[in-house]
């Protein structure tokens, strides 16, 4: 509970301020896919099971994309743990199935964005898709 006016602006100003700074990190992930040939299909594509950031063509292959904005070092892996990666995969199921593309090649990518510099870190096949059937 904010204990004065100054804090309770602050903090209702946050959550657009924390969105205004992903959004801009999914734009410089976006950016960077696009230089090295990927075609963005879709940008936050949600479902009842939540929401993937990018969902891109590689080739052939889809590839669904995890964008993650942090400052300084760290590993983007360590975000997207098991139980994020049970979300992404059923969302991800739920686009395929949508658009009948169940017998397209997939994968799932991490795209790793620096906030103070917008430098883009890409990781390739970051996980293997995770459902519990």
């Amino acid at each position: 509970m904010p204990t004065n006016s100054y804090q309770a602006a602050r903090e209702a100003v946050m959550p657009d301020q924390r969105r205004l700074r992903g959004d801009r990190g999914e734009e410089a992930a976006a950016h960077y896919l696009e230089r090295r040939g990927f075609e963005i299909l879709a940008r936050n594509y949600a479902c009842r099971f939540g929401e993937i950031d990018l969902i891109a063509a590689d080739g052939a292959t889809l590839v669904f994309v995890e964008v993650k904005l942090r400052r300084g070092g760290f590993d983007p892996l360590e975000a997207v743990d098991e139980r994020k990666q049970r979300h992404l995969s059923r969302v991800a199921f739920d686009f395929l199935r949508r658009y009948a593309m169940l017998a397209r090649p997939a994968r799932f990518d991490v795209v790793a964005v620096d906030g103070r510099t917008m430098e883009c870190r890409h990781i390739v096949n970051a996980f293997d898709v995770t459902l519990d059937y």
